[in-house]
């Protein structure tokens, strides 16, 4: 046999190692496009601190922090001036990010909280460095739109907002969450009242809103037991839990009453197995919510009395109210924080799980186009 011509052999060889190399570049390719099932790379260019304790992060665990993946949200007041441990935010099972009031942090943090009713009129207390690129501003307002301020000038400041509202970019409210197996664990409290309601006993004959008028009118037919809010022993930690349970109603009325405004005064009775009375948005609001057999709503009826009715005869069959707890054979629901200082720790934390979860962020215009209305 005659040999193989070199050059031959050299056009052979070159021609595998054109192919090899190939096939090497479009392997890297995939590689490096292939997305990540548990993870989101950061925008570039950003520190990254983790959660330490509820104080500012001093100097001395600074250096410890950036050694984690844990954005940085910082919050720029203390809502209503009520500081809470940030520790909280584990027992609602998120640590994913480095909360802080620490405003030296300012340059490296990922989102700054800022709370409507704190800011100032003139402005003067906001932050005067320019926003970097990679910064969200979280407009955080939990006061339904008869309640807000209008402040001027902040109208496009905010990318990011926090409210009770649905379409929200970080919704902030108690929200019941689906079990993982069908169980019939629920035993109700024992209940030795019929109807209650925790309000402050002045405002009852002093204020003439929606839901004083209607209780007035309630009264007539059915007893309405009354536990002065402003007494602790009623309205704060695990006794406000076991006034609720006593009762086989409650009456879960807004103080005001826009479209998704539905606040502890529900979440209260429907977590410590008491029946809520609803007023407040339309029933099909509280429906996109909550299970349309776990509350009363007072529309349900033609008046005050068509309600009394109602309920005087629930109470005499025991089968079809509990009914109003079937739901909790699919559904769990948390207790909210009560103490004062923890009014809005809740909503705090669920800036730091949208941060970790999304890079997104969308241009707001004029944020009271959006709220205001």
């Amino acid at each position: 046999m005659a040999p193989i011509p070199t050059f031959t052999f050299l056009r052979a060889l070159q021609k595998v190692i054109i192919v090899l190399a190939a096939i090497i570049v479009l392997f890297s390719m995939y590689y490096k496009s292939f997305p990540s099932p548990t993870c989101h790379p950061p925008p570039k260019g950003l520190t990254k601190h983790t959660n330490t304790s509820m104080s500012t992060t001093t100097p001395s665990n600074l250096a410890a922090t950036e050694k984690t993946n844990k954005p940085v949200v910082l919050l720029w007041f203390w809502p209503d001036g009520k500081k809470f441990d940030f520790k909280l935010c584990k027992d609602l099972n998120i640590n994913s990010c480095h909360l802080t009031d620490d405003r030296s942090l300012y340059s490296k943090a990922n989102a700054v909280v800022m709370f409507h009713r704190d800011i100032k009129d003139d402005l003067s207390n906001l932050p005067t460095t320019p926003r970097p690129k990679f910064q969200r501003w979280i407009w955080f307002n939990m006061d339904p739109p008869t309640r807000t301020r209008k402040i001027p000038g902040i109208e496009a400041f905010f990318n990011v907002t926090l409210n009770y509202r649905r379409d929200s970019d970080i919704p902030a409210r108690w929200q019941l969450t689906v079990k993982k197996k069908i169980d019939d664990e629920f035993e109700l409290p024992k209940k030795e009242l019929l109807v209650c309601w925790i309000v402050n006993k002045t405002d009852l004959h002093t204020k003439t809103e929606a839901r004083y008028s209607y209780y007035h009118e309630l009264a007539k037919h059915v007893k309405v037991n009354i536990f002065d809010s402003s007494s602790a022993e009623n309205s704060k930690g695990e006794n406000y839990f076991i006034t609720i349970s006593k009762c086989k109603f409650f009456l879960s009325f807004e103080d005001s009453i826009h479209a998704d405004y539905i606040t502890e005064t529900f979440n209260g009775p429907l977590s410590a197995g008491t029946v809520p009375i609803a007023l407040g948005p339309p029933r099909a609001n509280y429906e996109n919510f909550f299970p349309s057999t776990s509350f009363i709503h007072i529309n349900d009826f033609p008046d005050a009395f068509g309600l009394a009715e109602y309920l005087l005869k629930l109470d005499e069959d025991n089968e079809a109210y509990m009914k109003y707890f079937q739901w909790r054979r699919f559904y769990n629901v948390r207790r909210h924080f009560t103490e004062e200082n923890q009014e809005f720790a809740h909503a705090v934390c669920q800036a730091c799980r949208h941060i970790v979860l999304t890079n997104e962020y969308r241009v707001i215009l004029d944020v009271y186009k959006w709220y205001l209305i």
